[in-house]
């Protein structure tokens, strides 16, 4: 006699679209919602699983609530999801060709194409610089020094002549050739200060376009862009009115800022308007991937995601080699969730299975792609996976809280229960107070006061001394993936040499510009401390946010696994006589002659990683 199976573990499964961005929400019924909470599952809880599944909800749907006795909780939840539908977003290197694509057609990404217009100036020649004649005779000489590389001594002149106050119609010549002082001096900070200046207060001088393109060097060596960013934000820069040398940046950063305002289709223009012969122009490449899978556009997007994989450009340097590397990587992992998305779960699993083992985003894939074998009930490669997710080389840096959360609900589908009490009562006993500390620290700066102040919430964690923390450092390597709070935390370390670079000049330029200089400095680490607080506050409410869901996951399964064990006891009383069934069975675990055995004995190797599999028998009758 076989048992009878349990009925659809769709509260459960919907845990699963919780994953990642990229996952399409599983639908959720009026019958579903009404088994939790005929389970006694908290309307609270309930509540918060409608909400992460992302299901849209209709009014015959809410009206089968409303008459099954709902909570009012429940209720309200699904008519704040009436009519929301939806929409996966995938986010962002095979070693060898891609596998093609299965997808049908949405539309030729060249159709729609933007080419380059003209710029509405003549771009300027900016080998010989700006001419200086007309200026005042004390700026002219300083700039003359710069020009024969008498740095300290050309600045020097420069901030005595602005300090006069006596040359206001020289301003714009005086700022500029600060920055190319300092800047030759490797104090790139206080370049752009001083570039920044001509760039938002003399627009109409001849300086303006030469600005630009040292305005784009300096971000680019500094990894922090928001001072160009805020320049297009106000208007002050558009990117078809700047010089060559600078439009590329300028139209990436123009397609960055219309994608977070929504503007899907003026994103694509800015991003296709970059020189694709270049890594901005893969970053561009990336994002317009990106785009077209916001739009619903998945062969688009795909393709767009291959194009970054197969593009062959040369880095100028090692950070760009780096950035080219990271790029190609995610490009991969886009479209391995694109296919998941989709639920074609065997190519995903190609495009996991094709990530270099020294990817940074290595155990990344390899994390994902146990959830791709989950859905595949590919049980025992799933936990054999997880084994390596768990493993030292991965634990200390990978923060995924969900793989405890698939390691219980791989070893529910093998219907061990005890081990899946046994894991989720250790998952909240080790996650809980991670939650409860970064409630309470985003909940300290969440007033407009306490976001007055938020340098000093960089500080909690990364000042001269940091507080004593449950959080462990794998969770600031996730926060460390922004890459917008990444450029600032780099150019607070370069505002830091800066100042020893200040103190350590003669005497008569440290005391006469050192004081200038540093006031500068000071005020900026504080303004970028700010900055880096204000992003780490969103990041540690991200990652609340998250630990909550998988918490709330959690309670969810322990209340099915009650369930589960009341009809698997049922069952076993209504059939005593295979209560002792497996006990004489002789098993054999021998294996393929090509392949080799190795029981796991806790003791992790490198050349073992994600290799592990499991030989675990399901309990299920």
């Amino acid at each position: 006699m076989k048992r009878p199976l349990l009925r659809p573990l769709v509260s459960v499964l919907t845990l699963l679209t919780l994953t990642f961005g990229s996952r399409q929400a599983a639908a959720l019924s009026c019958d579903d919602i009404m088994g939790m909470v005929n389970l006694n599952v908290p309307a609270d809880v309930v509540a918060q699983t409608m909400k992460s599944s992302g299901a849209s909800f209709s009014a015959a749907d809410i009206a089968c609530l409303t008459s099954a006795g709902a909570p009012a909780e429940v209720v309200a939840q699904a008519q704040r999801q009436a009519a929301v539908a939806a929409e996966p977003t995938p986010i962002t290197r095979p070693s060898t060709e891609p596998p093609p694509s299965t997808m049908d057609d949405d539309e030729d990404i060249t159709s729609r194409r933007i080419t380059r217009e003209p710029s509405t100036k003549e771009d300027v020649d900016l080998s010989d610089g700006p001419t200086t004649s007309g200026a005042p005779a004390a700026v002219e000489d300083a700039i003359n020094e710069y020009q024969s590389k008498k740095y300290l001594a050309s600045s020097l002149r420069l901030y005595q002549a602005l300090d006069s106050g006596n040359y206001p119609q020289a301003t714009a010549d005086i700022y500029y050739y600060l920055g190319r002082n300092l800047e030759a001096l490797g104090m790139y900070h206080s370049a752009q200060y001083h570039y920044g200046v001509v760039a938002r207060e003399h627009v109409d001088s001849q300086y303006f376009e030469y600005t630009l393109p040292r305005l784009v060097a300096i971000a680019e060596y500094t990894s922090d862009d928001t001072e160009l960013a805020a320049l297009i934000a106000r208007g002050t820069v558009t990117p078809e009115r700047a010089p060559r040398q600078a439009r590329d940046m300028l139209y990436f950063l123009d397609g960055v800022a219309r994608y977070k305002k929504e503007d899907l289709s003026g994103a694509r223009a800015s991003f296709s308007q970059v020189d694709a012969n270049s890594v901005m122009g893969l970053k561009a490449k990336y994002f317009e991937g990106v785009v077209y899978n916001e739009q619903g556009k998945l062969k688009s997007a795909v393709r767009s995601f291959r194009d970054v994989y197969r593009g062959q450009v040369d880095p100028r340097n090692e950070a760009e080699a780096d950035e080219l590397a990271r790029l190609k990587d995610l490009a991969l992992l886009n479209v391995a969730r694109v296919y998941y998305s989709i639920e074609q779960y065997d190519e995903a699993t190609k495009y996991y299975d094709l990530v270099p083992r020294d990817s940074a985003y290595w155990g990344v894939s390899v994390f994902e792609n146990a959830w791709a074998n989950f859905m595949l009930n590919d049980l025992n490669k799933t936990l054999g996976m997880l084994l390596t997710v768990r493993s030292p080389f991965y634990r200390r840096d990978m923060y995924e809280p969900e793989a405890g959360i698939l390691r219980a609900l791989t070893y529910f589908n093998l219907c061990d229960y005890k081990e899946v009490e046994r894991l989720l009562i250790g998952f909240e006993d080790h996650y809980r107070p991670q939650y409860d500390e970064m409630l309470a620290f985003y909940e300290s700066y969440a007033t407009k006061e306490g976001r007055k102040v938020a340098d000093e919430a960089w500080d909690t964690y990364f000042g001269r001394e940091p507080r004593e923390t449950v959080l462990p450092k794998a969770l600031f390597n996730r926060i460390l993936l922004n890459r917008d709070l990444v450029g600032v935390v780099k150019h607070l370390d370069i505002m830091n040499d800066e100042l020893d670079l200040v103190g350590a000049q003669k005497d008569l330029w440290r005391d006469s510009m050192g004081p200038y200089l540093t006031q500068i400095l000071e005020a900026d680490e504080q303004r970028l401390k700010r900055r880096a607080g204000l992003l780490l506050l969103s990041e540690m409410a991200n990652q609340a946010n998250y630990l909550n869901e998988k918490l709330t996951q959690s309670e969810i399964i322990r209340f099915e696994v009650v369930d589960a064990q009341r009809v698997d006891y049922s069952y076993k009383a209504s059939n005593v006589e295979l209560a002792d069934s497996g006990a004489n069975l002789d098993l054999d675990f021998a294996t393929a002659v090509d392949f080799i055995y190795w029981p796991f004995n806790g003791e992790y190797w490198s050349d073992e990683l994600g290799y592990y599999q499991y030989t675990q028998a399901s309990s299920c009758k």
